[in-house]
């Protein structure tokens, strides 16, 4: 008598706390979408510090251009390189193994128009070995989009405050205020969605308006200092684990203090150091 297998358990789709063990792609992205789940998202830019993120189910990791802040200990995203993403994100790669990598494109490596957008976009694919890029501006991306889309290239757009805008901004004002700028704010979303951006990041946005831009695309937003009705957030990992000195943008929610616990750790290291307790015999050869 042929014995039956037992009935394979299925598998759990979810992006957080799902059970499946392969890279997560875009159309895991969009079939959340459509299951209307929640989702979260961290930036990376090391390895050691991804695989943390990727262990904890994190479903989505930006190598973003926010390592010219926090990370490179530049004053904006301005300067970041294309070298510099294109070695972190190689990292952050090598570091996971579930999460899809999102490689920023930096300021200058996509303006020029979607051939110099084309070009970066491949190599952080091809070197770095990114599922995805991300890159800034609405209606003005959108020719960039569509041929990074043609040529295979998964694509997340970013609306709102554009931090590489900063010196046109003047700092990093709130966006949508207004019926114009909230006009303007949606045609850049659909703009975007339309050229085949598979996500779009809503930052510095009121509630109301990201909710609205939430409504009318079929694409899942990602808020970030744009209410709860994004279907995912993200916020830089040192702002949400308390790494980041000084302060820090309203958005931002501290779930850990780890500046001072780091801090500490190195006090009492120096100290141990200082007086002979370190090293002890416990961590000595003879």
């Amino acid at each position: 008598m042929t014995q039956l297998s037992p009935a394979a358990k299925p598998v759990d789709k979810s992006l957080y706390g799902g059970t499946s063990s392969r890279r997560i792609t875009v159309r895991d992205i969009a079939a959340a979408k459509e299951r209307g789940e929640k989702w979260p998202m961290l930036t990376a830019y090391d390895a050691m510090t991804a695989s943390v993120f990727d262990e904890a189910g994190i479903p989505v990791l930006l190598v973003g251009d926010s390592m010219g802040n926090c990370h490179l200990g530049y004053e904006s995203t301005v300067p970041v390189t294309m070298d510099e993403i294109t070695l972190l994100s190689a990292a952050v790669v090598r570091g996971t193994k579930r999460a899809l990598v999102v490689g920023d494109l930096p300021f200058g490596s996509y303006q020029e128009g979607p051939v110099q957008a084309l070009r970066n976009a491949t190599r952080l694919v091809k070197e770095a070995g990114v599922g995805a890029v991300k890159l800034e501006g609405g209606e003005r991306s959108a020719h960039q989009v569509e041929l990074l889309v043609s040529a295979g290239i998964p694509v997340m757009a970013h609306v709102g405050l554009t931090p590489q805008s900063v010196n046109a901004f003047g700092g990093y004002p709130v966006q949508g205020r207004g019926e114009e700028a909230a006009q303007q704010l949606l045609r850049d979303a659909k703009a975007v969605q339309d050229a085949g951006a598979f996500a779009v990041v809503l930052e510095a946005v009121p509630a109301e308006l990201a909710a609205e831009v939430t409504r009318s695309l079929h694409i899942p937003t990602v808020g970030i200092g744009a209410g709860l009705d994004c279907d995912a957030q993200v916020l830089v990992w040192t702002d949400m684990a308390g790494m980041t000195a000084g302060r820090v943008p309203k958005f931002v929610k501290k779930y850990l203090e780890l500046r001072e616990l780091l801090g500490d750790a190195a006090k009492s290291f120096a100290e141990e150091v200082v007086s002979g307790a370190f090293p002890a015999e416990a961590h000595t050869f003879h």
